[in-house]
């Protein structure tokens, strides 16, 4: 029988399918900061923190379609960064390019964090 540490690998990866407009969803790898469960329950409390918040700015405002949509590109962007730290993708990985992904690709932040999720789904455990 394999012995193992219990110790994670600091990161891992996971094909990601990049939905594309107008084309077939495009497999990339995408390289993953692992986090225990503790780290990653703090983390979701942020998102949705920042989530709530955002949506109680954009209702109390009164504010367009174009300043919720960039506080929401800004919002998954900054998820982005938390969670990935590599792609393979043809442009180098970046601030500004986690920034054009969001912006140019609309599924692709959910895509990402998605793949990111069901990396710690026990349902990924084979037997």
């Amino acid at each position: 029988m394999a012995k193992i540490k219990i110790a994670q690998n600091p990161t891992f990866t996971a094909v990601v399918q990049v939905p594309r407009i107008g084309a077939e969803p495009a497999p990339v790898e995408f390289q993953f900061r692992y986090m225990d469960r503790v780290a990653l329950a703090g983390m979701f409390d942020r998102w949705n923190q920042a989530r709530d918040t955002l949506t109680e700015k954009a209702k109390d405002s009164g504010a367009s379609w174009e300043q919720v949509t960039a506080g929401e590109i800004g919002l998954q962007a900054e998820q982005l960064k938390e969670i990935v730290v590599g792609w393979e993708l043809e442009d180098e990985f970046s601030d500004e390019a986690i920034a054009a992904l969001v912006r140019t690709c609309t599924g692709a932040p959910k895509a990402v964090i998605d793949a990111f999720q069901a990396a710690y789904s026990p349902a990924r455990l084979g037997n």
